[in-house]
Parts: C-alpha cells; sequence; structure tokens
C-alpha cells in the first residue's frame, strides 16, 4: 500500500509538471468523447424521431385488419368491430389507446384542382393520444364526434387545392356495392403534420359519417392500438392474436418497415462512428504518449539506479495515464452534457425539410443521450488510453539505467 499511494504520489506530479502536454492530451480525449457522445445523441434523436413519426402517424403500436386489407386497401376488405374477447383485451391497463377506422383510397377535389388522397373516417375522442391528428390542428376546429360531416384536410393540400376553412371540397372514392361514392364536406380544420408528404396523403372525416358514404354498414377497416410501454408489445401481440383468430394482426415493425430499417441504420452509424473515432484516437494517443514516455526515459533511468523495480514504473505511467483518462473524461461528459443541454429544444431542420424528409424525420430532430452510449464510448476511450500507455511504459521500463541516463 505504501508503494501504491507512493506512485500515485509521482504520477500525480508527474502529469501537473508538463502542463502544455497534459492539456493535450486532456483536450485530445474530452473532444474525442465529446464528439462520440453527441454524434450518438443525434442520431438517438433520429431514431426516435423516426420511430415517433411511424408510430403516431396512424400505425400505432399494432393494427388489425381483414385479410388482404394490406395488399388491396379498399372496402372489399373491411371487417366487424371488435368482438367481446377482444374489447375485453383492449380494456386492459396494457392499452393507452384504441380506436377503429374507416381508410380507403380517394379522390378530393376542389374547384382548382383534384389529388389523391387516403380517406379515413375517425371517432375524433379515441384518436387523441392515438395519433397525430388531434393535436395536428392548424387552423380551424378538430372533428366533434363520428358523426360530424365536416372535414379535416393537410395545410400543403389545402394550398394545392386552393382552398380553405369553410370552403367545400368532395371526395370520391368506391361503395361497398362497387358503386361510385361521393359527397360534398365544408373544410373544418386544416392540420400541420411533421413531415409535408403526411399533410399531402391524409383527408380526416367522421367514421360513422365514412360508413354511410361508403354503405359499409358496421364494418371497419381496421382497429389501431397503443400500448403504455412499448416493451409489452410481443406479449400483447400473441394475445391480441388468439383473441383475433382470422384477422391480420400486426405490429408498428411489419407496418412501417422503413423506419425499422431507419433504426437498424442508426445503430450501426453510432458504432461505425466509435470505431472511426477509436481508431483515430489510437494513432493520436499511443503517439502522444509514446513521446511524452521516451522524453522522460533518463528520468525513468534514475528511478531504476536508485533501486525502483521496472514494474512500478510501468505502473506509475498507468496511473498516470488513469489520471487522465479520469480527467479528460470527466471533461468530455461535461462538454457533451452542456452541448445537449444547450439543445433541449431541439435542432429546427426546416431549412432542409425536404432531404430531412427523404430520411423520415420531422421539422425538428431532439438529441437524446443513451446511457449506454455514453458508457459504451467512455470504455472505449478508457481501455484504449490505458493500453495505448502499456507498449511506451513497457519500452521505458526495460532499458538498462545506464543506458537510459546516458541516452542523448
Amino acid at each position: 500500500m505504501a508503494r501504491l499511494a507512493l506512485l500515485l504520489r509521482l504520477a500525480r506530479r508527474s502529469v501537473l509538471r508538463n502542463r502544455r502536454r497534459t492539456l493535450i492530451i486532456l483536450v485530445a480525449i474530452s473532444v474525442a468523447l465529446w464528439a462520440m457522445i453527441f454524434f450518438a445523441a443525434l442520431t438517438r434523436g433520429w431514431e426516435n424521431d423516426v420511430v415517433h413519426n411511424a408510430i403516431f402517424t396512424l400505425t400505432g403500436h399494432l393494427q388489425v385488419h381483414a385479410p388482404g386489407y394490406r395488399d388491396d386497401p379498399s372496402v372489399d376488405h373491411s371487417m366487424k368491430p371488435p368482438n367481446a374477447t377482444v374489447a375485453q383485451l383492449l380494456a386492459g391497463t396494457e392499452v393507452a389507446a384504441w380506436g377503429t377506422r374507416v381508410r380507403v383510397p380517394a379522390v378530393v377535389m376542389s374547384e382548382h384542382d383534384t389529388a389523391g388522397v387516403t380517406l379515413v373516417g375517425i371517432d375524433p375522442a379515441a384518436e387523441r393520444g392515438l395519433s397525430f391528428i388531434a393535436d395536428a390542428v392548424h387552423t380551424g376546429r378538430y372533428l366533434d364526434s363520428p358523426d360530424d360531416r365536416g372535414i379535416l384536410i393537410g395545410r400543403a393540400l389545402a394550398d394545392r387545392l386552393g382552398t380553405g376553412v369553410g370552403k367545400r371540397v368532395v371526395v370520391m372514392s368506391q361503395a361497398a356495392d362497387h358503386s361510385v361514392a361521393d359527397r360534398g364536406f365544408r373544410v373544418v380544420g386544416l392540420f400541420e403534420g411533421d413531415r409535408e408528404a403526411t399533410e399531402m396523403a391524409y383527408v380526416f372525416v367522421g367514421r360513422r359519417t365514412a360508413m354511410t358514404m361508403l354503405k359499409l354498414g358496421s364494418r371497419v377497416s381496421e382497429l389501431a392500438v397503443m400500448l403504455r410501454d412499448r416493451r409489452q408489445l410481443p406479449a400483447f401481440l400473441a394475445r391480441l392474436r388468439t383473441a383475433a383468430s382470422g384477422l391480420d394482426v400486426q405490429p408498428w415493425t411489419t407496418l412501417e418497415p422503413m423506419a425499422q430499417a431507419m433504426v437498424a441504420l442508426g445503430q450501426a452509424w453510432i458504432w461505425m462512428f466509435f470505431v472511426v473515432m477509436y481508431v483515430a484516437m489510437a494513432f493520436g494517443l499511443v503517439n502522444t504518449m509514446l513521446m511524452a514516455v521516451m522524453e522522460r526515459t533518463r528520468e525513468f533511468g534514475m528511478l531504476q539506479a536508485l533501486g525502483m523495480r521496472p514494474r512500478l514504473i510501468l505502473i506509475q505511467v498507468v496511473f498516470e495515464s488513469c489520471f487522465l483518462l479520469a480527467a479528460g473524461a470527466a471533461a468530455g461528459i461535461g462538454l457533451a452534457a452542456g452541448t445537449l443541454s444547450l439543445l433541449h429544444g431541439g435542432i429546427n431542420l426546416s431549412i432542409l425539410a425536404q432531404g430531412a424528409e427523404m430520411w423520415g424525420m420531422g421539422k425538428v430532430i431532439y438529441p437524446a443521450a443513451a446511457v449506454v452510449d455514453v458508457i459504451g464510448a467512455t470504455a472505449l476511450v478508457v481501455v484504449l488510453g490505458v493500453f495505448s500507455s502499456l507498449y511506451p511504459a513497457w519500452r521505458a521500463a526495460r532499458r538498462v539505467p545506464i543506458e537510459a541516463i546516458t541516452r542523448n
């Protein structure tokens, strides 16, 4: 213990003695760790945004359809409302929100233009907490009930059609008897989505209004479910498939394969960046530590001449590295935490809106630091720092004292 205490004092004094070299190493470690944590937080924020958009853009954590609906989303593949067994399961504590919808391809026409859209009949109350639409109304009002005779359209679609709140549009689709279903609606509100594509894709009406227009009776197109905890999805999915046998029950990962692929890509990006930073730091740290130790060859020779064993010199150099790594890691984590706190309001990507949409992002991305990323980045830096000091320390410790003292 006495030897270790002495080595710790020698290591501390050595670190503080050459402040310029110490500062260079500290800056290298802290900047590298900051970059790793910050990039990981940006990527996690992007992943969260992609998943959030996928889930809240009418997908939910899972959906139930009639067989064949996902291949041909028409009125021909509608289904009955949830039976008693399914309803009892949906009333469980795991479920945060659920709702049935009518969702079919349609055409919306104004006096100026025509656009292909997806007509969605909703229960406005059920959509709160289930999808984005309840909180997305930008101008006008939200739908009042499943019998509301108004229509809610996206702001971008309204610009294209040259229409707005208070004006009338005509919606056309196919009815259940294969006749043409058409109806005039007054625009009661405009919604704003995270992506312009969402604003162009959907128009919303009351569910029972859509059912009447399409002559569906009591049949619906889909059942969407939002759980309180996404980690409960596998178990709940198995139970729902049993309760809704004969129907197509799928999780969001199947319904939104692009979002799932983006998440996997984000994970790969994080570790690829970590590896690149690791390699870059390896060259820098090994070179810096090697030069720092070689400059002290005479010092180590004197210590050996005074009776210090080579392994103690090795331990001293490792202690010095640990001091530097601990200080650099603390500075890097603190710098990353400060940067992320400044960006807690998100990074506005409005000027890159079209490019961001291609990658599934909304207009604002919120960096999200994960504990596993902080621990992983710190562990990589610490392990690299310790190993980068071992070779220089071994080179210094194996020199014969006379050779080390007389070396120019």
